[in-house]
């Protein structure tokens, strides 16, 4: 216990060390089952918030263009992910995109999607494939005024070669 514990509100539990004790009439109420100062109210608003967090998994999100992505998980189990073409991107050697039901984006390593193929055929161009490029120079300057709200003489006549960037 720390010197200033009394500013931040919290009570630590004296026989478990538990965090979410609460400290009412001068006893010290704390939500572990296996305590001898357990309280079986606090307990119940500590599960109360537990099954919250879990309700969060549900949802209705719908997405415009589904498609579906078979993916072998970490621990080699197969699973089918439906996400939104609109919202896949490429990050490095991943595939980010919102999912079903939730629509919370989800990353998934491209080395474990078994149909890549298809997911990066489903990806949304950004640009035309004959339109030119910038450099990477242009590109550096473009991301730099982008990100800052910017403008300068340099990034206007870049901005005119490749208006769509």
């Amino acid at each position: 216990m720390g010197l200033f514990d009394f500013l931040t509100g919290k009570t630590i539990c004296p026989r478990c060390g538990n965090t979410n004790a609460k400290k009412a009439a001068g006893r010290i109420l704390c939500p572990n089952r296996s305590c001898s100062n357990f309280d079986a109210a606090l307990a119940r608003s500590v599960d109360q918030r537990a099954n919250a967090s879990q309700r969060g998994l549900s949802g209705n999100f719908s997405p415009r263009r589904p498609i579906e992505i078979r993916y072998c998980d970490f621990q080699g189990l197969d699973r089918t992910f439906t996400v939104d073409a609109d919202s896949l991107v490429r990050r490095k050697n991943h595939m980010v995109a919102n999912a079903v039901p939730t629509g919370r984006k989800i990353s998934l390593s491209r080395a474990r999607i078994q149909n890549l193929g298809e997911v990066e055929a489903a990806l949304p161009e950004r640009f035309a494939p004959d339109a030119p490029q910038p450099s990477a120079r242009e590109r550096q300057v473009l991301a730099y005024h982008k990100k800052h709200g910017s403008t300068s003489p340099l990034y206007e006549k870049i901005r005119a070669k490749y208006p769509n960037w």
